[in-house]
């Protein structure tokens, strides 16, 4: 038997992502909350400035040789700031 595969993968909203981050929370004193989130935070810049600083020159020839991906790449981009202000700002 044959079955469809592409319906079976669902793609996380930023919404459903946070909702899960705030489900993950919910296994910690209140108090230990706002450093979980820095360290979360803290790890998310940090693993996202090695993969820019590794692979710089492949988003430069992207951009180059592909300048409709500006806007895929600026949305991107806001959406790991929404993320992040998001934990910062979780209590």
């Amino acid at each position: 038997m044959v079955t469809n595969t592409s319906s079976l993968i669902k793609f996380m909203s930023l919404a459903d992502i946070q909702n899960l981050y705030l489900e993950f929370l919910n296994n910690f004193p209140a108090e230990l909350r706002p450093i979980i989130s820095l360290g979360v935070a803290v790890l998310l810049v940090y693993a996202i400035f090695k993969v820019v600083k590794k692979d710089w020159i492949y988003i430069v020839v992207l951009v180059v040789l592909l300048p409709g991906s500006v806007p895929f790449l600026k949305s991107i981009w806001e959406g790991v700031v929404t993320f992040v202000k998001f934990l910062l700002h979780t209590k």
